[in-house]
């Protein structure tokens, strides 16, 4: 995983999402339970359900059906953009590791606090 800076953020967790919507919103990684006033997410998260370099902030499965990240692999010769979704939320979320994308978006109906997207592209 990329290391991230976050600033701005006011919420008592956070949870980001990276998706390439140019494969149809292939899902590369979720993370939720940060704690809220994190600044600085480290590279080289370990894929693993619970990631305790972050307090305990919980991971699912990626598209490929691991947990963590798995990076950005388009066909040879294509671009395609990424996008980092940093959700700020008024609470902690009582899911499991490995849940999947729907399931997390589910689960934070409501408790959204803030919401930006950091969009990226990248070719091989």
């Amino acid at each position: 995983s990329p290391p991230l800076r976050i600033s701005g953020a006011d919420g008592e967790t956070l949870a980001i999402t990276m998706t390439d919507p140019d494969a149809g919103g292939f899902v590369h990684w979720l993370i939720w339970n940060i704690p809220g006033d994190t600044e600085n997410i480290p590279g080289g998260i370990p894929q693993s359900g619970i990631v305790k370099s972050l307090e305990g902030a919980v991971q699912g499965k990626n598209g490929f059906g691991e947990l963590g990240y798995r990076g950005p692999k388009p066909p040879k010769g294509e671009k395609h953009e990424y996008r980092f979704t940093l959700y700020s939320l008024d609470r902690r979320l009582d899911l499991n590791a490995g849940v999947r994308k729907d399931e997390l978006l589910e689960a934070m109906e409501g408790h959204v606090i803030q919401r930006q997207v950091l969009t990226g592209t990248y070719k091989r």
